[in-house]
């Protein structure tokens, strides 16, 4: 593949496109899967720097949560390599640094790592929560340690909501950290908001989790540093130079986690959007949409709507093309009324997104005491988790589920809230599809007959254009389209087709 090999690892880019465009098609998309492997020869190993950041809130106070959590930092503290530069912040409705004493961040040794358990240690219970004012706390840090090409990972915990602040203030919060610094989320017992931790993990590259039961965070905080100091890339960038017909949509990591990536791109000659750290072995999928006007597009044509290439930052804080440049090709039919056949592929990803935003749908519901809307999207859930063959999600909706008396699944009245927010956190996360989950789906260069195409679907609500004619869902405001009839002509909202899914 020729790629190129920065900091001991090897990317491969590999992009799926469907060539052939309907006659009036205004959106091409296409999936980019990125893959990281050792490279050949020593390299040098990676500077890291990491914040631990505690919730010493008064919440953490009762059943021995603190002390479990103070054992949890401490235990994190341990596994850091020696080297690796070090701060720990305490939050409340206010965010200090308890470690090292006059601010900081120092390297670990073992002098290093005594101190910093004695300070955690110390720690007392009081005060409210303000989480954006614990991470702008973890940014200055990592900011006045200037150490280029370095791997900034912070990991946090909370109990509970973030009721010291407002949304707005921790999305100000969130916008002026992208791409500084990278933060894994833990939500501790129940009484925590899990689209707050989806918030922060996916502005951040980082993962939530639920820990339900506070002695497991031990040794989850092990696990996430050992995870972190496997990092050896800091930053990788999917850079996008576009034809000048084209304009991008969106570009939204698929798997393993969904994110949504579109408002971090950094404009200039090329695109670059930021994906985050990288290490031996991982691989990530990617759906770039491009959007463009079909009167300016030649018919019959072959075009390259866009090249793409990787780039890594590298120990001096240079940027450099770390992958072979990728193509993505289209061509626009030259008669209507000819589908196209949707890529499997494709389609696969919107069914995975649905999934997700029924599953938050269900748990938002399940939660307001909505248990008609809940009950309908769990139902709506468990079908596609099915088809999808998605095991672990699939368990997960059948542990809130019962029988109601029709015969039908239900949402349990009495789920546990700490079920229903992992239940949120875990809509995000996709799985590999089976190896043979797509052999069925035909030829992707199959044609389809005049009238049997299903057309697109126009949201009533936004006006957005959905990708697939197929979609339950709209991409843009989460508005919920009725079932496809036979003929493929885009339903007709009706007044019990519920406004929002979300």
């Amino acid at each position: 593949m020729g790629d190129r090999s920065p900091l001991g690892l090897d990317f491969a880019v590999e992009v799926d496109a469907p060539e052939d465009l309907a006659h009036d098609a205004r959106r091409a998309d296409a999936l980019v899967t990125v893959r990281a492997r050792p490279g050949r020869g020593a390299a040098p190993r990676t500077p890291a720097a990491e914040v631990l950041i505690m919730d010493r809130s008064l919440s953490m106070a009762g059943r021995g949560k603190l002390d479990e959590a103070k054992r949890a930092v401490c235990a994190a503290i341990d596994t850091l390599r020696d080297g690796t530069r070090l701060g720990v912040v305490a939050g409340n409705h206010l965010a200090e640094v308890v470690f090292p004493p006059d601010g900081g961040l120092v390297p670990v040794d073992t002098g290093v790592r005594e101190a910093a358990k004695a300070r955690v240690a110390a720690q007392q219970a009081e005060g409210g929560t303000a989480i954006g004012q614990w991470l702008a706390c973890a940014d200055r840090l990592f900011a006045a340690d200037r150490s280029p090409g370095a791997v900034r990972h912070a990991v946090l915990y909370t109990d509970g909501k973030d009721e010291h602040e407002t949304p707005e203030q921790l999305r100000a919060v969130l916008d002026a950290c992208t791409d500084r610094f990278v933060c894994d989320a833990r939500g501790l017992g129940e009484d925590w908001n899990y689209e707050e931790l989806l918030r922060i993990t996916e502005a951040l590259h980082g993962g939530a989790e639920a820990v339900v039961d506070v002695t497991d965070l031990t040794g989850d905080f092990t696990r996430l540093m050992r995870q972190a100091q496997r990092i050896a890339v800091a930053r990788v960038y999917l850079g996008l130079r576009l034809n000048e017909r084209f304009r991008l949509d969106f570009v939204r990591q698929t798997r393993p986690v969904e994110a949504e990536l579109t408002a971090r791109q950094e404009q200039g000659s090329e695109t670059h959007v930021p994906l985050g750290p990288w290490s031996p072995g991982e691989a990530r999928q990617y759906q770039v949409s491009l959007s463009f006007d079909p009167a300016a597009l030649p018919v019959g044509e072959n075009l390259r709507a866009a090249r793409l290439t990787l780039h890594a930052e590298a120990l001096d804080g240079a940027r450099e093309a770390c992958s072979e440049t990728r193509s993505m090709a289209v061509r626009r039919r030259g008669a209507a009324g000819f589908g196209i056949p949707r890529s499997p592929h494709l389609t696969r990803v919107e069914n995975e997104r649905e999934l997700g935003m029924a599953m938050r749908a269900c748990a938002d519901a399940q939660q307001r005491g909505d248990f008609e809307r809940a009950d309908r999207e769990l139902r709506i859930a468990l079908g596609l988790a099915e088809d999808l063959r998605d095991g672990v999600r699939l368990r997960l909706l059948r542990s809130v589920a019962v029988t109601g008396p029709d015969g039908r699944p239900r949402v349990r009245r009495d789920a546990p809230r700490g079920q229903m927010q992992r239940l949120g956190l875990e809509s995000t996360r996709t799985a590999a599809p089976p190896v043979d989950a797509l052999d069925a789906a035909g030829p992707e260069g199959a044609e389809v007959p005049p009238g049997e195409g299903v057309l697109p679907r126009v949201c009533p609500r936004c006006g957005t254009t959905a990708a697939m004619g197929t979609g339950r869902f709209c991409e843009e405001c989460g508005h919920r389209f009725g079932d496809v009839p036979a003929n493929g002509t885009p339903d007709v909202p009706t007044n019990d087709t519920p406004v929002d899914a979300s």
